[in-house]
């Protein structure tokens, strides 16, 4: 009995709270996608030009910050887990539903696509394979692309879970906590997220989701992820990233009027290119920063509806795009 109380005491409420909003989150973007003057999956025939910059926003934080909620979940499901029941977890829960989802939603997806192409889903289904890769072909993982990358990034930790047990995992993890503790301090985190895009967009410009092609944003994701499983697991740096929220809302108004600004501030295009991509990396950052401890202030408790908003909110993720398209 002491231990389920202390399980429940010790339950970080504001990451299943976070994680909830994240998704719901998604579903208004996608729906937001729909009425874009921009290309998208499927387009109204109407559209609202006053969506554009809102989106451009909303695309710039949501997925990094949930691959960093990701992490932190990641580390609270581990346990005592060995490494081989970490990865049958991780098999079960994001594997699985990916083949599944690949076979039966992604094909109502493409199909609503094509319509005009196939008399039927039924007809369309022996042409999945047509044509290789999405948009060309009808190959897609559509929205699945988050669980094929949470999925690739989860199995990529798997070979360091004994060590993350170790002593020296936890001195190690305390000494970065002691240091991103310090007002301001979790922009050390910057640099290296910066460093490792300046390198990697040269030659993987474009977000394609394709994983293989994609080593920018899959590494850009990766960091997200650690940060969270690391860093965001640590009760002093939690507690003190909730007194310095403040700071890090300043920084993310910051770098909001820098994203739209910073073409009218330069004019070199090469400087106005790099000035715009370190601008959204450090906005991303500071926008999970700010959201986190907000969320721990604010939204740090239980709620009748939390256990099960938090358990409806995967398949609700999973349908939620073939819905919007239907």
């Amino acid at each position: 009995m002491n231990s389920q109380i202390k399980s429940k005491r010790e339950r970080k409420y504001f990451i299943d709270w976070l994680r909830i909003a994240l998704i719901i989150s998604v579903f208004f973007y996608h729906l937001g996608m729909i009425f874009r003057t921009e290309q998208w999956h499927v387009n109204s025939s109407e559209t609202f030009e006053f969506l554009e910059p809102i989106m451009r926003w909303l695309a710039l934080w949501r997925m990094p910050l949930l691959f960093l909620v990701s992490g932190i979940g990641t580390y609270y499901a581990l346990g005592f887990r060995t490494t081989k029941q970490y990865v049958k977890e991780r098999i079960t829960r994001l594997y699985i539903p990916l083949v599944v989802g690949f076979f039966t939603l992604v094909p109502v997806m493409v199909y609503v696509e094509r319509i005009d192409s196939y008399s039927s889903l039924w007809d369309y289904y022996p042409h999945m394979f047509d044509g290789g890769p999405y948009p060309v072909g009808n190959i897609s993982w559509h929205h699945l692309w988050f669980l094929v990358y949470l999925l690739f990034i989860s199995l990529a930790v798997a070979p360091f879970i004994k060590y993350t047990r170790s002593n020296h995992f936890k001195q190690l993890r305390n000494k970065l906590a002691a240091i991103t503790s310090k007002r301001g301090g979790l922009n050390w985190v910057l640099p290296i997220l910066i460093g490792s895009q300046l390198i990697l967009r040269q030659y993987f410009p474009n977000h394609s989701h394709a994983l293989i092609d994609d080593w920018a944003y899959v590494v850009y994701y990766f960091i997200f992820f650690a940060a969270g499983f690391i860093l965001f697991t640590n009760d002093k740096l939690i507690n003190a990233l909730a007194r310095q929220r403040r700071l890090y809302l300043k920084q993310t108004i910051i770098f909001s009027i820098l994203i739209y600004t910073v073409s009218s501030i330069f004019s070199n295009p090469m400087v106005i290119k790099y000035a715009y991509g370190i601008s959204t990396i450090c906005f991303a950052w500071s926008c999970g920063l700010t959201a986190t401890g907000y969320s721990r202030i604010y939204l740090n408790k239980e709620h009748k509806y939390r256990k099960i908003l938090n358990e409806a909110i995967y398949p609700f993720y999973l349908l939620h795009q073939p819905a919007l398209y239907l």
